[in-house]
């Protein structure tokens, strides 16, 4: 199966462009959707945060009490790190189970952490939503209600702009309209639809490593 991973900083739109790739008929797999899937009630996963952190983190219906969980990871490198170190790879063999699973032409695999959590190794192509900062922090203190110091502390804590940039393999700019996106994503859909089938006899691009 041909993957093209998306991926982009908070707020540049990779749900939109997702979503645009999957009205044209393209499996999407969504990391987002996979961490919270394995920490789901009855999951090993969900014992062993519970086990570590204690019941705060734990909400009355047995749920993750996901801000109880982010205020005690989000100034503590060593928590973060234990618990990046149990999810990951779980993330990881969701991913994949889902992605063999799919039936379209090529499959999409929507990340956030894509280049930072080595999943840029399950896809061929890496395919980044890059808007200006300034567009990002504008999105999210509309969308989330949060402070411009908050959001620039999230974006401090993510691959830069650049960094970014350098893995890609396609680019859109999401800064305009919702048509100026749905255009850039038809071009490319026609793009590796194409490389998708040279891909299946061989001719294609190789995994990223």
């Amino acid at each position: 199966m041909f993957v093209v991973g998306i991926t982009g900083g908070i707020g540049s739109g990779k749900s939109a462009v997702s979503d645009s790739f999957a009205d044209l008929g393209i499996k999407v797999v969504d990391a987002d959707i996979a961490s919270r899937v394995i920490v789901e009630p009855g999951q090993p996963a969900l014992e062993k945060i519970s086990a570590h952190f204690g019941p705060s983190v734990i909400q009355s219906d047995g749920t993750l009490h996901r801000r109880a969980l982010r205020e005690q990871i989000f100034s503590d490198k060593k928590q973060r790190d234990w618990l990046e170190l149990l999810l990951h790879p779980l993330i990881g063999e969701y991913l994949q189970r889902e992605l063999a699973l799919a039936g379209s032409a090529y499959a999409i695999l929507v990340s956030p952490l894509l280049i930072e959590t080595g999943q840029a190794r399950l896809t061929n192509r890496i395919l980044v939503v890059d808007v200006p900062e300034s567009v990002q922090i504008e999105r999210v203190m509309q969308r989330d209600n949060n402070t411009k110091e908050q959001v620039l502390a999230i974006i401090e804590a993510q691959t830069s702009r650049g960094e970014r940039l350098k893995h890609a393999d396609d680019v859109i700019s999401n800064k305009g309209s919702i048509a100026s996106l749905e255009e850039q994503v038809g071009c490319l859909h026609t793009k590796y639809v194409r490389l998708a089938r040279e891909h299946a006899v061989g001719k294609g691009d190789k995994k990223h490593e």
